[in-house]
């Protein structure tokens, strides 16, 4: 997965040991020594980021992405990425966004239907 980073998006300073994150409601390992929405959600005491009045602020506008969005993100990378290397070090963010939208509507800043496939 850390090398799909390194290819696909630069980043140099994740490593097999330190990219393991606790999330946010944790108080354990952290991958991004500069993370900004940790503290934040533990400062709020917000359960999720969606719960926050301000989502989406800056401090996680860059951790969201659907697979549309992250293709055409990279898509002048992406015709020397194999679907195997999208899997391990993309798909993440991409994948990330049903839970999202089932809190956003948990949390009623979205209506029902936006479950709905």
């Amino acid at each position: 997965m850390v090398d799909g980073w390194r290819m696909i998006f630069g980043h140099e300073n994740y490593t097999a040991e330190n990219v393991r994150c606790d999330g946010c409601k944790g108080g354990g390992r952290l991958a991004d020594k500069e993370c900004k929405a940790r503290p934040c959600a533990v400062e709020k005491g917000v359960e999720s980021c969606a719960c926050c009045d301000e989502f989406i602020c800056d401090k996680v506008r860059h951790l969201l992405g659907s697979r549309e969005g992250m293709l055409t993100f990279m898509h002048h990378k992406m015709s020397s990425v194999t679907q195997e290397e999208y899997d391990l070090c993309a798909r993440q963010f991409a994948d990330s966004m049903p839970n999202l939208i089932k809190v956003l509507v948990s949390v009623g800043k979205l209506p029902p239907w936006a479950l709905e496939d």
